[in-house]
């Protein structure tokens, strides 16, 4: 499901480092709150490439197809209880001396933490697997 990388056109670069490894990264960066700058080397890639292929993924709308996916391979085998849904929320006070932050581009700062959840949606519930 992940998109493949080609090599560069104009050669050089560092060698291909394997998908799963940096989409492996990609999730422990986002559900542990870790810094990208601070991601262990034991996922064999760098923080840049994780942090870069994060970003290609976001703007290609890839975690709402994986979300997709999985909700339909669960609910193939009646593991979603589609009547319950996880909500998750936060408020902040805002500054009404300060320009109305809708009307700027809100993209956090490369070392913010970013939830999976503010990526795919609320997640509904899992059921036992009665």
């Amino acid at each position: 499901m992940l998109p493949s990388f080609a090599a560069r056109p104009q050669g050089g670069g560092t060698a291909p480092c394997d998908e799963r490894d940096v989409f492996t990264a990609v999730v422990y960066a986002l559900t542990s709150g870790c810094a990208w700058r601070h991601l262990p080397p034991t996922f064999g890639t760098s923080p840049a490439t994780a942090h870069r292929r994060f970003t290609v993924w976001t703007e290609a709308g890839q975690w709402r197809r994986l979300h997709r996916a999985v909700l339909d391979e669960l609910g193939a085998r009646g593991e979603v209880d589609w009547t319950w849904a996880i909500v998750d929320a936060a408020s902040d006070k805002i500054d009404r001396h300060q320009p109305d932050p809708a009307q700027k581009d809100l993209q956090p700062p490369a070392d913010t933490p970013i939830s999976l959840d503010v990526l795919i949606g609320p997640l509904p519930a899992l059921t036992s697997g009665r």
